[in-house]
């Protein structure tokens, strides 16, 4: 296991982080995952012998149940709070009162007590918001979760699914009054979608945040249980929950370069779109999840997996984003500048 700066933080984080969606199976979560508290306590376990010493949870998750499971698991395995980074979220509805969802100062400051109360912890290393909150000013958001850190229950704050744009303002307000500005962004990215170099990665490297990716399997689509024009197997969560969206008319030649990687490595297809992302500069640590311990320890395998250039060549080139406005007329006047 390797182990990369979070943002321009000193803290440093494995480049793979456990995430525990797959634990409770409470609600619509089911579909996900449903591990009870042994097997959620054998999955972290596993993890953290293999070198992870970062796990991400969410409040809504099975309606907090994921992050019971998680702090009973790290509380029975008995490692040393500073040496795990615990992430976790806000945002989603955590109850049925009007004001129980968002991102208000309401909303932040009680569901971080409620967090910690389920994660039988003093602090969390990274509070996340979970998303974008078109009722609450982005102002109040920020100056809310610099009352968090400042209360010592965060350490750092982080976001997710964010454009870029709104990132830009809440990185642009914290600066501007002294604030605690955001040092990760949590988003969808895997070979199968890779709009996120559009926006997110330049902004994200001038402003020097960390790119967490979350299903970098595409929800299991990467897995190499899939063909792009055949249902997948049964149980599998693609079958039942058909998220996220994936262009499917490119898929084909994204699974077969996959497939052809994997075959020249000798390893499964999963491990290839896993060391295809830890190959990417602009990736700190990549979020896998797993519904046994089998599938994560073929997931925790692609660390050791070392791609040559020309695969990764290969791989860009079956995976490569159409031309859109205005990359293309940047590139196109910037023709000249370029080595």
């Amino acid at each position: 296991m390797k182990y990369r700066l979070l943002g321009k933080t000193g803290v440093c984080v494995s480049e793979l982080c456990l995430g525990t969606m797959t634990f409770g199976g409470k609600g619509f979560w089911e579909a996900i995952g449903n591990l009870g508290e042994q097997q959620a306590q054998a999955i972290v376990g596993t993890a953290l012998d293999a070198g992870v010493n970062f796990i991400d949870t969410a409040n809504v998750y099975s309606e907090g149940e994921s992050e019971r499971l998680t702090g009973a698991a790290l509380k029975a395995l008995g490692r040393p709070r500073d040496q795990v980074v615990v992430a976790t979220k806000v945002r989603g509805r955590m109850g049925p009162g009007v004001n129980q969802t968002g991102l208000s100062r309401a909303h932040i400051m009680t569901a971080i007590d409620d967090s910690l109360r389920r994660l039988q912890l003093d602090y969390v290393d990274l509070y996340q918001i979970h998303g974008v909150d078109v009722a609450t000013p982005i102002e109040e958001t920020v100056r809310a979760l610099d009352d968090v850190v400042r209360s010592g229950k965060v350490r750092y704050v982080g976001y997710c699914n964010l454009p870029a744009w709104q990132s830009m303002k809440a990185l642009a307000y914290a600066d501007q009054r002294g604030l605690s500005r955001f040092v990760s962004a949590q988003m969808y990215y895997s070979i199968a979608g890779r709009d996120l170099e559009r926006e997110v990665v330049p902004m994200a490297a001038d402003q020097g945040l960390a790119i967490l990716p979350w299903s970098p399997l595409a929800g299991g689509l990467l897995s190499g249980k899939f063909d792009a024009d055949k249902p997948g197997p049964e149980g599998a969560r693609r079958s039942s929950f058909d998220f996220p969206p994936v262009d499917r008319g490119r898929l084909p030649v994204v699974l077969s370069a996959l497939r052809e990687v994997a075959g020249e490595q000798g390893t499964s297809v999963a491990r290839i779109a896993l060391a295809w992302q830890l190959a990417k500069p602009h990736v700190t640590s990549v979020i896998i999840g797993a519904k046994n311990r089998e599938q994560l320890i073929d997931n925790l395998a692609s660390v050791d997996v070392v791609l040559s250039a020309d695969q990764v060549a290969r791989l860009d080139a079956a995976s490569a984003l159409p031309p859109e406005y205005p990359g293309w007329m940047v590139d196109w006047q910037n023709r000249d500048k370029r080595g």
